[in-house]
């Protein structure tokens, strides 16, 4: 079984920034897409960025010019730097990777962004 442990959540004031880490207990090199989801109260879980094997990566509107997906294969991780961090990103992170018709998540880390 895979093991997707996020980290580096917190508390943090509004434009203040957050680095995510997302450790992988196997190999990320195979891996067909790796990315980040968040869901904040009340509402739906949404796909934040993500990056694929290739190196290609796609934001959500509302994070585009303020995160950043990134990954080291030499440490099974995967980042997501946060910056210029504001009320509406306060949710819970999540990891998420996939590889053929297999998906695994993380328990997710809070981001709490306050005004």
């Amino acid at each position: 079984q895979v093991q997707v442990v996020e980290s580096g959540g917190g508390l943090v004031q509004a434009g203040g920034s957050l680095n995510l880490s997302c450790t992988v207990s196997r190999s990320i090199f195979s891996l067909d897409v790796m990315g980040w989801y968040r869901q904040a109260p009340g509402k739906q879980r949404e796909a934040v960025a993500v990056i694929t094997r290739g190196g290609s990566t796609n934001y959500a509107d509302s994070v585009k010019g303020r995160f950043t997906i990134s990954r080291d294969g030499t440490k099974n991780t995967i980042f997501l730097q946060m910056d210029s961090l504001e009320p509406e990103d306060t949710a819970v992170y999540y990891c998420n990777i996939q590889e053929k018709m297999f998906a695994y998540w993380g328990q997710g880390t809070q981001v709490t962004v306050s005004s």
